[in-house]
């Protein structure tokens, strides 16, 4: 009896130590030409779909709901204290069938507009152009507006430009002024059209540049003084040939930004629950999630062929997770709720164009209120904030840093014979000094150790905050709007500069050192 106790024994202590996995270890490099990460990566959008707008925003000046000018005023404060860069509008798809001057004037002559892309719904046109604006003012956000070119005309986008940014007289201006605004809100980045290639008009990379070039002509004068940024309707994720067709084409002194879309769904005609998912749908949604390193990486090598300096911006104006709507809710009104899996997924995203800083300068996450990834969900007068809006309260600090490069080798997060990478990283310094580390565990079940050498960073003592839960699935409800919130982290010690730290499964943690 003894021989076979101790070969078992020592099988079970020989498997005991393989299955300790050895530390990730991660180097920090101090690289004076290393990019700002622009603030404007964590950029926000709103479009006029479900509950987004109407219900989830705008309640009208009349509402019980405390509200500035018909804008929820909780909704202003959680987007304010989320240190919001910027806001895209009014579309996605509905950019490119809405006419902006169906929303200026006094709101009861206003025309509706069928939404025909979400739900075939009337709206009344009572959310516009000066009410989107001025929010964005409240916001202390930049706005990003969305024209329209698949069924608008050059006439009409010039005519916004001029309408939103001329301070002198002219018929807009004039117009403008008559509305009750006397200023312009000079509006900065304008998008020239969404999705060209799909609702924005089903055309070919070809046709687009060509109607680009046209539309971008009559926005601005031969050297844009105005200093507006246009952007070109970019690529649907792997569409590598639609990004070198546009950088060919268009000549870089009228192109500010390339848009890039990328959604991390399994499967668009079975896209999996929000709610009841298995290890096996979060698997396949983050492999689909950190595809985003692929294409930023390869988008990125074709705009440097044709622009080695760098100056037209890489803009992932729509990029999030997609899942089938909460079960009861209007198919076409996107709604879902956000569990830890997305709160991972937004983590590892940030860290990706963080660490593509000099490329990358504008994200904007799909979208805000009440649809898809959102970071704020309403239910009449009630207002909770999601596990990603966490996330990205916590990853704030990141904006207008310094950028400091990581090294480091991966373990793997292996599922059914398939693997990803388990850990996603990114560090910077702010201009106090600070230097803030993000670190994700995209890893389901595996807690992972992390060595990381800080000895150079001129900084000693570190704090921490991590996000996670009991399981995947768990998320905020208006029942429980706390249950997913950020708490500080003591998994970590500093040994003479170097920090050891142990991660636990699906979580996403933000270390401080000053």
């Amino acid at each position: 009896m003894k021989k076979p106790f101790f070969v078992l024994f020592a099988i079970f202590f020989i498997q005991a130590i393989s299955a300790q996995k050895e530390s990730v270890v991660i180097s920090i490099k101090n690289d004076a030409s290393a990019p700002i990460i622009n603030r404007d990566i964590y950029g926000h959008f709103a479009e006029h779909l479900g509950h987004c707008i109407y219900g989830g925003f705008f309640v009208g000046d009349t509402s019980k709901i405390p509200n500035t000018n018909g804008v929820r005023n909780d909704i202003i404060k959680a987007l304010k204290d989320l240190k919001i860069p910027n806001l895209r509008w009014p579309g996605g798809c509905f950019a490119d069938t809405y006419h902006w001057k169906d929303g200026i004037g006094p709101k009861e002559q206003r025309p509706t507009i069928v939404n025909q892309w979400w739900g075939g719904v009337t709206e009344d046109n009572s959310f516009g152009t000066h009410d989107f604006l001025n929010m964005c003012e409240l916001l202390g956000a930049e706005p990003y507006l969305s024209g329209n070119v698949g069924s608008g005309t050059v006439q009409e986008l010039a005519d916004w430009v001029q309408y939103t940014n001329f301070a002198g007289e002219s018929p807009m201006s004039d117009l403008r002024k008559k509305n009750g605004r006397t200023q312009p809100w000079k509006v900065k980045y304008w998008g020239i059209g969404n999705e060209a290639w799909g609702c924005g008009g089903n055309m070919t990379a070809d046709y687009y540049a060509n109607e680009y070039r046209k539309f971008a002509t009559f926005m601005s004068d031969w050297g844009n003084t105005g200093g507006i940024t246009r952007i070109a309707s970019g690529s649907n994720s792997s569409d590598y040939n639609w990004t070198e067709v546009l950088m060919k084409n268009i000549p870089l002194k009228m192109l500010g930004g390339l848009g890039v879309h990328h959604y991390a769904v399994i499967n668009w005609d079975k896209k999996g629950g929000d709610v009841d998912f298995t290890e096996k749908e979060y698997f396949l949604t983050m492999q689909s999630a950190l595809k985003m390193e692929e294409l930023v990486t390869k988008h990125a090598a074709i705009m440097d062929k044709y622009d080695p300096e760098k100056k037209v911006a890489m803009i992932v104006d729509e990029w999030g997770g997609w899942y089938e709507v909460q079960k009861g809710t209007n198919p076409g009104f996107l709604y879902q709720q956000n569990t830890m899996r997305d709160a991972v997924l937004a983590g590892a995203t940030l860290n990706i164009f963080n660490n593509h800083a000099d490329r990358v300068r504008m994200a904007n996450l799909a979208q805000c209120v009440n649809v898809l990834q959102a970071v704020i969900l309403t239910d009449k007068a009630k207002m909770i904030t999601t596990p990603t809006y966490h996330v990205m309260k916590m990853y704030n600090v990141h904006q207008d840093a310094k950028l400091l490069p990581v090294d480091f080798k991966s373990p793997l997060y292996t599922y059914n014979g398939q693997t990803i990478p388990a850990v996603s990283a990114s560090v910077s310094k702010d201009q106090s000094g600070a230097v803030h580390i993000s670190l994700v565990n995209v890893d389901a079940v595996n807690k992972n150790k992390i060595e990381i050498d800080v000895k150079d960073l001129g900084v000693k003592n570190f704090t921490g905050t991590i996000i996670t839960a009991s399981k995947l699935q768990d998320y905020n409800s208006f029942e429980n709007p706390n249950k997913i919130v950020p708490v500080a982290f003591k998994g970590f010690e500093n040994k003479k500069g170097k920090l050891e730290i142990t991660i636990p499964p699906f979580s996403v943690l933000v270390l401080e050192g000053k």
